[in-house]
């Protein structure tokens, strides 16, 4: 039997040293982060959860996320669920068509761009079917688990920076001529890494809603066997933008009414809760799933605008004995908040929450 490898969340004063961070976010984080080399990803994520129900999502890669290519292939996607509708949508660039700024969020792929400053984001997304514009405007601090890097035998880099946890959203999407409107709440995040996420990871749960004055963002991951799957809960609770707690010590995280999903053929939980305990504050955060809106097999051309496009890497992930796979969940997020365990608050919201899960369909 192999030895255990290590996981860890990079937190550690050396961790900021080497990685050139401080507790406080600077502008540069958001900017493009990777180099090309083999095995790199990067994306630039926005969603959208609409105050008449519909959801819009946008991401700019570098590369497919699973491509694991040693070089760049620039693409974008957008996800519109609207009045029983859900659209999908996607475009690739060659190379010399993008740029991608080190200084800041400025991530250009043909006429489309995705920038900021930490605080205001402008996206604009198009192709030849659709068309969107999105501006979205802060309403809470950038934050990260302390240097965003979880950390695989130390060399291996999974990074999430959530750069805008909560804020409004303005968005006017066009559709085969006809163009729609929506406000709602919206949230944007950056992430990055050095190595296939299924080479690392066995699944993960990941959400985040805006429920009444608050803000929640919620993930859950599992690492693989070989790293002992190693759990890494992450969560931050907001009120009005400020911050009410997110140490991973006060966070108990268990989930219920497992749902077997005929598509993936994985399992996945109808209900997950998040509660937040450090002995003065005391919150409980419920996810009740009442509807998937997106699923795919990440190496099924039926399902998968990546595996039509990279039938090698499919090959691989078949023959490594992997079926990553993706489901994204929208239904009711609640908060009860506690004094002495009785319920004093109890607020419901919409919310949209997703499952990756990398590895084969067991119990962990």
């Amino acid at each position: 039997m192999g030895k255990q490898k290590t996981a860890r969340l990079a937190k550690l004063p050396v961790d900021y040293q080497r990685l050139g961070l401080k507790k406080e976010i600077a502008l540069w984080e958001d900017g493009h982060r990777s180099n090309g080399k083999f095995g790199e990803y990067e994306w630039w994520y926005f969603d959208g959860r609409m105050d008449d129900g519909s959801s819009l999502v946008i991401n700019f890669y570098t590369q497919p996320v699973t491509a694991a290519l040693p070089f760049y292939r620039p693409s974008m996607t957008l996800s519109l669920t609207h009045d029983g509708q859900h659209i999908q949508d996607n475009k690739e660039f060659k190379l010399k068509e993008c740029s991608f700024s080190r200084e800041k969020c400025d991530i250009r792929l043909g006429n489309s761009y995705f920038r900021g400053n930490l605080h205001t984001y402008e996206i604009h997304y198009e192709t030849d079917r659709v068309q969107a514009d999105v501006r979205l405007t802060s309403s809470a601090s950038p934050w990260r688990p302390e240097t965003g890097h979880f950390l695989f035998e130390d060399k291996h880099v999974f990074a999430w920076l959530p750069s805008v946890p909560e804020g409004r959203a303005e968005a006017t999407v066009t559709v085969d001529g006809k163009t729609m409107t929506f406000t709602g709440t919206g949230y944007h995040d950056h992430n990055w890494g050095n190595i296939g996420m299924f080479w690392v990871m066995h699944h993960w749960y990941w959400g985040r809603a805006k429920i009444g004055d608050y803000q929640v963002i919620s993930s859950y991951i599992t690492a693989r066997k070989k790293y002992g799957y190693e759990h890494f809960p992450v969560f931050l609770l907001s009120q009005n933008g400020e911050k009410l707690g997110d140490d991973p010590r006060y966070l108990t995280y268990t989930q219920a009414e497992p749902e077997f999903d005929p598509i993936t053929q994985k399992h996945y939980h109808r209900k997950l809760v998040y509660d937040y305990n450090d002995g003065v504050r005391h919150y409980r955060i419920t996810y009740a799933a009442e509807k998937i809106i997106e699923t795919f097999v990440v190496a099924d051309a039926k399902t998968s605008v990546q595996a039509k496009s990279n039938p090698v890497l499919n090959w691989i992930v078949k023959t490594a004995g992997l079926a990553p796979s993706y489901i994204r969940m929208i239904g009711t997020v609640t908060l009860d908040r506690f004094a002495e365990e009785k319920v004093i608050e109890h607020v419901e919201a919409p919310g949209l929450w997703e499952q990756m899960h990398f590895g084969l369909d067991e119990d962990v």
